[in-house]
This record gives C-alpha cells, sequence and structure tokens, in this order.
C-alpha cells in the first residue's frame, strides 16, 4: 500500500511540473457532463469527488459492441472473467462485488456470483457510468468494489430507427467467407421507436440476437457449436402530471435460449450431455418525482425484477436418464430519496425496503421459497467550501433479517489545485452479504465424481445425518469453522486525481487499496465414503487487492483522438502472504525437490493479471467517417495449485498474456443510413484452455436506417 501512494506522490509532483501554466486549462467537454451514479444526484463530471468514468452512446456505437460484456472489456481497468458466463473484474474483486444496474435498478440472476454480462445488449443504451470504489454508503451489499449503471434513452425526439448486423468468422481456418458451411455466425436485429404522444416521451426498443457460441471437447481443440438465441424488448414512458411531480415507468423483458452441448472427465472417463438452457427476466421500474420548490426535491422509486433460469440435459451414454437445474429470483424493491439544497450544501437523505426472494432445485426444491429482507436508511451531505474544495461525507445503515446490521460509511473529497489540476480522494467501508447459494446450497454433482456443495446454514445437520448413516470416512478440520456466515467487508482507500496538461491532452490516475475482511471461501470439510468430498461456505480470509490506473486521453488532431489506460494490480490472501514470510511454505523445483517459496514467487489471488491495458485511435471527419482501432492487453494470470502448496505462485496453472486488436469504420452515408464494418480480434488469437469462449477472428456488416 505505501508503496502504490508514494507512486502518486511522485506521480502528482512530476505532473505539477509539467503542468504549472494555468492560460492552457481549457476542460474536455466530458468534463461538464451530468452523472448521477456516483452521487444519486445529478452531478457535473468534475465535481465528482470520487473515481467515476462514462461511456457514451457514440463510443459504444463506433467500437461495434452488441453486449455489454463487448464494451466493457475495453475499459481501463476491468477485466472480464470467463466462469459461469462473463463476469466483471473491478479494481482485482471478483463480479460478485460489482453491482450492475439499469437505469438506478439492480438486475438480478447470477450463477455462482457472476451475473453474465452477454445477457445484456447494448440497443437503447444512452451511456454506462462507472463509479470505481466502496460505493455501499449508497447501495448496499454487492457494490464493495463498485457500481456500473446502464442509462437508456429517455428523451421524446422523433425517431423509427432500423438496424442489422451480420458477422462472420471461422476460427479454425483463420478467415471465412460470408456463407460458407464451416461458418461461424452472429447476426443482431434492433428496432428502436420514440415518439411523443401528447405531453408523455414514450420510448420503445427491441434486439434480436443469434450467436454461434463455442465450447471445446476434453483433450482436443474440436469446438462445438452451442447457438444461443436472444431476443430484449423495453419500454419507457415518462410524463409530467403537473408542473412540478413528473412520471417515469420502465418495463424490460430479456429471454436467452441456450442450445448445450458438454462433456465432463470423470477419473478419465469421458461423459457427454446435450441439451438446452433458458433464461427470462422481467424488470419493472416506476418512479415518482416531485419538485417541492427550487431547494427541495423527493422521489419514490418501486422496483420489481423476476428471473427464471432453466437448464434441462440428457446423457448420451444413459439416455433415460437426465438433470434439470432451475433458479427464480425475485427482487422487490421501494425506495424514497429527498434532496435538499442549501446555500453551499447539497444534503440527500432516504429510506428503502427490500424483499429478496429465491427457488432453486439446487437448494432444496424449486418449490420451497428461501427468503430476505432489508430494512435500510441512507444519508450523504455535499459540502461545497469553495470552487476549489469540495467534500462528500455519506453512511448508509442496512439492517438484514439473516444477519447483523452492516453500517457503511464514506467520505471523499475533491479538490481544484489550479486551473490544471485537480485532485480527488475517498475512504469508504463496503460489505457483501451472503447470498442464497452461500447459505441453502445442496447440491451434489454425480456426473463429476458425486462431490457436494452445502450452503452454510444446512452443512453441519446434513453432515451429521450422513454421519449416522455411515455414509462419512473423515471429517475435515474446516468442519469445525462451520457457523453463521458473516457479511463481507471492505475498506477501500482511492486517491488520484486529473491533470490538463493542454486543451488537448488529460490524464486521469488513481491509487488504490482495499481491504477485504472475513472473505468467504469454500473449503472442503468432509469426505463421503466413496471418496466424494464435502464443501461448504466459511468466513476465512482477509485479503487486500491494491494498484494504479492511468487513463489518458489526447486530441491529437481534429480528426484523430487517442486514449490509452493501464491498471497495475497486486493481490493477496494476508495469512498466505505471512505463512510465506515466516518460511512455512514450499514449491518443488523441475526435479521434483521442494524448496521454501521466495516472497517474489507468491502470485496473490486467482484469476488476476498484475498487468492490463488498453490502447484506442480514432479518426473521424466533419463528412461522417470514422476508423478505430482499439488494443486490449492482459497480463497471465494463474488459476490452478500445481506444485500442491494450497495457493497460487509462479510454479502453478496459469493462462498466458495476450493482446487483441479490434477494429471498426463507418460512414454516415446520408442523413438517414450508416454503414458500419469492422473485425473483431483481428490476429485470431486463441486459448482453448484458459479462453474457451473467445471465437477467434470475427468480421461484421453493420447497417443503421432512421427514420425522423
Amino acid at each position: 500500500m505505501k508503496s502504490i501512494f508514494q507512486t502518486i506522490l511522485l506521480l502528482f509532483l512530476s505532473l505539477s511540473v509539467f503542468a504549472q501554466n494555468d492560460t492552457t486549462y481549457a476542460p474536455f467537454s466530458s468534463m461538464q457532463e451530468v452523472v448521477i451514479t456516483a452521487t444519486k444526484t445529478e452531478t457535473k463530471l468534475g465535481n465528482v469527488t470520487m473515481p467515476i468514468s462514462i461511456i457514451s452512446k457514440k463510443n459504444i456505437e463506433q467500437a461495434g459492441s452488441l453486449r455489454l460484456k463487448d464494451i466493457l472489456q475495453e475499459q481501463a481497468g476491468l477485466s472480464i472473467t470467463n466462469g459461469f458466463g462473463a463476469g466483471i473484474q473491478m479494481q482485482g474483486l471478483n463480479p460478485d462485488y460489482t453491482l450492475i444496474l439499469l437505469n438506478g435498478a439492480p438486475l438480478v440472476g447470477r450463477t455462482a456470483g457472476v451475473l453474465d454480462l452477454n445477457r445484456i445488449g447494448i440497443t437503447n443504451i444512452k451511456k454506462i457510468e462507472i463509479v470505481k470504489g466502496p460505493s455501499s454508503s449508497l447501495y448496499g451489499s454487492e457494490a464493495m468494489a463498485g457500481v456500473i449503471n446502464i442509462i437508456t434513452e429517455n428523451n421524446g425526439d422523433k425517431k423509427i430507427q432500423f438496424g442489422a448486423r451480420y458477422g462472420f468468422g471461422n476460427p479454425n481456418s483463420g478467415w471465412a467467407t460470408p456463407l460458407g458451411k464451416s461458418v461461424f455466425k452472429n447476426t443482431d436485429f434492433n428496432f428502436l421507436f420514440i415518439t411523443k404522444y401528447k405531453k408523455a416521451n414514450v420510448n420503445f426498443s427491441s434486439n434480436a440476437f443469434y450467436l454461434d457460441g463455442i465450447s471445446f471437447r476434453p483433450y482436443s481443440s474440436e469446438r462445438v457449436t452451442q447457438p444461443i438465441w436472444r431476443l430484449t424488448n423495453q419500454l419507457s414512458i415518462s410524463a409530467p402530471v403537473n408542473d412540478k411531480t413528473n412520471f417515469s415507468f420502465l418495463i424490460r423483458n430479456g429471454y436467452d435460449q441456450i442450445k448445450q452441448s458438454f462433456a465432463v472427465n470423470n477419473n478419465g472417463a469421458v461423459s457427454t450431455s446435450y441439451g438446452n438452457e433458458i433464461n427470462n427476466d422481467l424488470n419493472i421500474n416506476s418512479s415518482l418525482k416531485h419538485t417541492v420548490n427550487e431547494k427541495i426535491k423527493s422521489s419514490l422509486n418501486l422496483y420489481a425484477t423476476l428471473y427464471k433460469g432453466y437448464q434441462k440435459l440428457n446423457f448420451s451414454d444413459k439416455p433415460d436418464s437426465s438433470y434439470i437445474d432451475e433458479f427464480r429470483q425475485h427482487l422487490y424493491r421501494a425506495e424514497n430519496q429527498n434532496d435538499v439544497r442549501l446555500k453551499n450544501m447539497l444534503l440527500s437523505f432516504g429510506a428503502g425496503y427490500v424483499i429478496d426472494q429465491a427457488y432453486s432445485t439446487r437448494y432444496d426444491n424449486v418449490e420451497s421459497r428461501k427468503q430476505n429482507q432489508i430494512l435500510y436508511a441512507f444519508a450523504q451531505h455535499e459540502w461545497t467550501l469553495s470552487k476549489k474544495l469540495i467534500f462528500t461525507s455519506g453512511v448508509r445503515y442496512d439492517h438484514n433479517k439473516i444477519f447483523a446490521a452492516a453500517f457503511s460509511p464514506k467520505f471523499s473529497f475533491r479538490y481544484i489545485a489550479n486551473k490544471a489540476i485537480t485532485i480527488k480522494g475517498s475512504i469508504g467501508r463496503g460489505f457483501k452479504a451472503p447470498d442464497f447459494r452461500q447459505l441453502y446450497l445442496n447440491f451434489t454433482n454425480n456426473a463429476a465424481g458425486g462431490y457436494s456443495v452445502l450452503g452454510s446454514i444446512d452443512a453441519i445437520k446434513i453432515i451429521q445425518q450422513m454421519q449416522t448413516l455411515g455414509q462419512i470416512s473423515e471429517i475435515k478440520d474446516d468442519y469445525n469453522k462451520l457457523s453463521t456466515l458473516k457479511p463481507e467487508f471492505s475498506t477501500g482507500i482511492n486517491l488520484g486525481g486529473t491533470v490538463f496538461f493542454n486543451k488537448n491532452i488529460q490524464l486521469d490516475f488513481n491509487g488504490f487499496r482495499n481491504d477485504i475482511e472475513g472473505l468467504i471461501d469454500v473449503r472442503q470439510v468432509a469426505t463421503k465414503l466413496n471418496g466424494a468430498q464435502i464443501f461448504s461456505y466459511i468466513n476465512i480470509k482477509n485479503a487486500y487487492t491494491q494498484g494504479l490506473e492511468l487513463d489518458l486521453k489526447w486530441k491529437a488532431t481534429k480528426q484523430i483522438s487517442i486514449s490509452t489506460g493501464y491498471q497495475f494490480l497486486e493481490t493477496a490472501d494476508k495469512d498466505e502472504l505471512a505463512n510465506i514470510k515466516a518460511g512455512r511454505v514450499y514449491t518443488r523445483n523441475v526435479d521434483g525437490t521442494s524448496r521454501i517459496l521466495l516472497n517474489k514467487e507468491y502470485v496473490g489471488l486467482a484469476n488476476r493479471s498484475k498487468h492490463m491495458g488498453n490502447v484506442k485511435i480514432n479518426y473521424e471527419n466533419k463528412h461522417g467517417l470514422f476508423i478505430n482501432t482499439r488494443l486490449i492487453y492482459k497480463s497471465r494470470w494463474y488459476v490452478g495449485d500445481r506444485d500442491g502448496n494450497g495457493l497460487l505462485n509462479k510454479n502453478d496453472e496459469n493462462g498466458e498474456g495476450y493482446f487483441l486488436i479490434n477494429v471498426a469504420a463507418g460512414k454516415a452515408i446520408n442523413k438517414k443510413l450508416n454503414l458500419n464494418i469492422g473485425m473483431d480480434n483481428v490476429t485470431n488469437y486463441q486459448d482453448v484452455n484458459y479462453l474457451p469462449n473467445l471465437s477467434g477472428r470475427m468480421i461484421y456488416l453493420t447497417i443503421n436506417y432512421t427514420l425522423k
């Protein structure tokens, strides 16, 4: 931690030397853009006191992105994980620590803590706001790492727009003809209708998507096509009730169907299964906003989401047997927020109530309801001492029916050192409550050796029953640590800022440190008589993540802009690190002999890359022609304990670092017609073992036609 913030200090002093001339200062227009996610109130980006970035609609369209995963993987400091769908890793924390919002309301339906970003299309997205660092003081659980808020269009400018995209590729040969027999393809159709009926703004969008998804057979590089169909419809309406009150309503329905083919290796025997997975989620969000006067505003938000995931597999070697997995989650939330603006202060406060319900074949049975209720209150105070200095402090109290209460404070500031340099800092407390899976899971995988995973609530009872029946051969030490799970907590520090070298060059920098207490981990707690393992969840780990992020934007000419981002990341399990420093951890040499593991060989938490970066070069002229190139870099990451010492080091299994290059170009033919072409993964980079869903080089053509 000390070295990270020493680097920040040296960086700040160095930048101060190069940015002394106040007359060169001219902020990028984006600094004046209004954002809402960081404070839950409308605030200019330049006044926000914590790390935040914006992905504009124009950036999304010019990148040729189809799904939320596509655009997020190109952002500085964000990493895509591949287990249980495409998840997002922020500041070195796993996907279950980042809250994903749609117009301020949470999306649900996670598998093993991962909300699959491929479920979310980018049609009708106005912008995406990304807040980094603990945000539990406003958003509660799941916001330990930060928040990503997807904000959709809600204006009433009349428009009818049709769009279509066809993409094709052949990762085996590297190149393909558009309609060849061995082509892997994706197609996307979208429709957007915006109108104004009397005083109401009406916005309807629809997106249909098909993709030749892929998987791999074990012990080979043979790809198995797994077709994916997705359909998303969204309707939003906003209208004034009177001069002071406005009502808005949004309903969104997403449907996925995935044809699946799996092969599982069980002690050398390969079992093949096939079937379908269907996911369906319905989001309903209504809001009533009232302006009492120019100083006081109040809002009431009612939200409901219903998610259902269903999977059925049949086994090739056992035609009469099948596997059915069903998961349903219902979340209902009511929240009131009030904003009071005084002379140089803004006070925001509110309260809410959440009902979270889950039904699953993996818990008990699909008709057995698991439920949690949360009552919470929050307050935030923004104090503008002067044009140069702003302080923001906030706190949230969550009364969780299943767990003890959680108290989440946060303090941040923004200081304008001069017209060229702005400094930001924040410290906050984040938390994540255990999810239903960690509490109630009762799952045995008979297709992969018969291992079982039990939620913490019933693990002791189930194992004791198995002991009585003579089904347990060994009780592990971690069995004695089983108890009621507690929330995980994190203390996060961010220190950074923005430097304008001149009117064309802007640098954003941020150093961060997250100290996590009571990290929930899966541990083996017993062994069955047949040798199969039994796992459960316990609060065991104390860990940290720390690093430095840089984001440089350069307007090279009127037509050319260049941006580059970089993240340096260090992570560690504190207990593992202490054991290494004490000389209690060993590793194996190539010849099989053992030796003490060196500090420098420890790599920290799994699935983290120490270095990540991106470079984006964009050309755009006044005639509507744009050409861009985006390069993404990720250094090696470690996934498995090869030498058997119980932690990850440089002698263990890892995925190699890689570069991805994406290019796109487009032209406005006229005011109604736009054509885009592009190529993702230009070098056809592939990694069968560690990036199995990377489909190889893909070429695409997009047509958009607009009626106004």
